[in-house]
């Protein structure tokens, strides 16, 4: 497990008190810094290494979106925020968690969970190789190759420039991104019902009007643009 440094980015001080408050409940947190706006937090991200960013999306002058942009290479960022409309064009810049204030202690846990998911998959660094015959696919793991059989994969997840494939025994990472790695021709059986999901038919149990259960009981969320595709597995 690594210690990630961190900033908190709010206008407002009570919510960025809040933050700061839940962020030192986690020893895997190491916080740098706290700032009014993000006009005050770049020199210590031009001086320091920064691996996660908590930002509110409202800021005087550079708002949250913005700042996100000018720093896109800090490797995680998470809105802490009071405008769930912004969710949707948050993801398309490397986005990594969003959550709705009233920020709770639960709800925070769970983002921190999937930083240290994250950034544990980004240092073993698993990368895709190569697809052997029609129902098989390598993937590196260090310095070993694994053998995964296609019809043993449940689902794909994406998560940022990663894809996980999510077998009953194990989750392994690969470096491509989920739309790449659906254009190869091992992973054409797969239907995307999600910007972060996508399923074989073989692995359903049950179409819902907003998800979908898996064999193994996981659901899966089918997103508003893509429910057209669902009509593909039924």
């Amino acid at each position: 497990m690594g210690i990630y440094n961190c900033i908190v980015v709010d206008d407002d001080e009570v919510a960025r008190l809040k933050v700061v408050s839940m962020v030192k409940r986690f020893p895997v947190l190491d916080l740098i810094g706290s700032f009014p706006s993000s006009e005050a937090a770049i020199p210590i991200i031009e001086k320091e290494r920064i691996d996660v960013l908590f930002l509110d999306i409202h800021l005087s002058k550079m708002n949250g979106l913005t700042f996100r942009k000018k720093i896109i290479t800090v490797p995680v960022c998470v809105f802490i925020t009071s405008h769930p409309e912004y969710a949707a064009e948050s993801f398309e810049i490397d986005t990594l968690d969003f959550i709705i204030k009233p920020l709770m202690l639960d709800r925070f846990t769970q983002t921190v969970r999937r930083i240290e998911e994250f950034m544990e998959l980004k240092r073993k660094a698993t990368l895709f190789e190569s697809s052997y015959g029609e129902d098989t696919v390598y993937v590196k793991q260090g310095y070993d190759q694994i053998k995964i059989k296609l019809y043993d994969i449940l689902y794909i997840e994406a998560l940022k420039d990663f894809t996980i494939l999510v077998t009953d025994q194990q989750r392994h990472c690969v470096s491509n991104g989920i739309g790449s790695l659906l254009k190869e021709i091992p992973f054409q059986s797969f239907v995307r019902i999600h910007r972060s999901y996508a399923v074989q038919k073989h692995t359903i149990r049950r179409i819902g009007a907003h998800e979908i259960t898996l064999v193994n009981d996981a659901t899966i969320p089918i997103g508003n643009s893509y429910k057209e595709n669902v009509r593909l597995v039924i």
